[in-house]
């Protein structure tokens, strides 16, 4: 994220038991035998998210990011492992299972149309999840307004229709839908990877503030470790479906160990010519290959034909994930 913003980490969540615990998640594409012998397109992934915490997921197009919230939120089959949200085994859950969830477990996505009807008034579109959990129509429209008000949006936006706003206050729409049902966990999938940058500072300054103010929980995935490090407490790197480093954000993205981790923050934006010609220099004295160049390969480490560290003990041995200072990597050398 290339703004200047000031981090809003929100407190830090003290409990024992997690709103969201994924637990050796394994997710592999196709059907049938084809599934079983397919690369795992998320690879033994754990994480947990206490209540009131953000947990933020990053890494490159490809890394699993997506897999991980749509498997979260049921779109997507799991292969192996666990997925418990307050104790409870959603693993497998049924479509009524899941309904029975929709109130508590929402999502906020990347192109905001894709939960916006163009043909529906936002007041309709809002008011739906609310219809569907047995709330009155009158009851709706008065809690729409009011969730409007909630994200900067006049309360007479309940009668206009998705093309009268801008892709900016679409996401604030989609972020009132998400949030109208008063939920526990918030899954954002990119939420704001399409904005501007001043309009992506705004939206990012009202998920905090309506975390603070209601106690939520996010799972925040992004490409752009900047941004998650402006919203999360704890941050989870992937590269190819695995979990090369996790721990505080602080320590993950002021003091990376994992070479992958330390590529992505030298890769983050700033507004400063300077500083990001210091940064530039920096990534390419890494020494670490660029993705086009590196070709999947089964077995040990999946950074191995980019990393400037690898032997040949990253070609045959898988690094568990290990404790390095205050964060969790998944590298021999690290």
């Amino acid at each position: 994220m290339s703004t200047a913003v000031t981090e809003r980490p929100g407190p830090t969540p003290a409990t024992t038991v997690p709103m969201l615990e994924v637990k050796d998640l394994v997710v592999r594409y196709g059907r049938g035998r084809r599934a079983a012998t397919a690369p795992a397109a998320v690879d033994r992934v754990s994480f947990s998210i206490a209540p009131g915490e953000t947990v933020g997921l990053v890494g490159e197009s490809g890394s699993g990011k997506s897999t991980i919230g749509k498997a979260i939120l049921g779109l997507q089959k799991v292969s192996g492992g666990t997925i418990n949200y307050q104790g409870r085994d959603i693993t497998s859950a049924t479509a009524a299972q899941r309904r029975d969830l929709g109130g508590e477990l929402r999502a906020v996505f990347q192109d905001p149309n894709s939960s916006l009807n163009p043909r529906n008034t936002i007041g309709t579109s809002l008011a739906e999840p609310l219809r569907l959990r047995g709330i009155a129509a009158a009851e709706a429209r008065v809690k729409a307004g009011d969730m409007l008000e909630r994200v900067g949006l006049p309360r007479e936006a309940v009668d206009r229709y998705p093309s009268q706003f801008s892709g900016g206050q679409r996401q604030r729409i989609s972020v009132a839908r998400a949030l109208i049902c008063d939920p526990q966990l918030v899954v954002c999938d990119e939420a704001v990877s399409a904005l501007d940058l001043s309009t992506q500072a705004q939206v990012l300054n009202l998920l905090a503030d309506l975390r603070d103010e209601r106690g939520l929980s996010y799972l925040f995935i992004a490409h752009d470790i900047a941004v998650v490090q402006f919203l999360a407490q704890r941050v989870v790197v992937l590269y190819r479906g695995q979990v090369m480093e996790s721990g505080p954000a602080a320590a993950v993205t002021g003091n990376p160990r994992h070479p992958f981790t330390q590529a992505l923050v030298a890769a983050s934006p700033v507004p400063r010519p300077a500083e990001q010609a210091a940064r530039r220099e920096a990534r390419e004295s890494l020494g670490v290959r660029t993705g086009a160049a590196a070709v999947p390969a089964p077995g040990g480490c999946p950074f191995r034909l980019r990393c400037p560290l690898a032997t040949d003990l990253c070609a045959t041995e898988r690094p568990a994930l290990r404790r390095v200072g205050t964060a969790d990597v998944a590298c021999h050398y690290a």
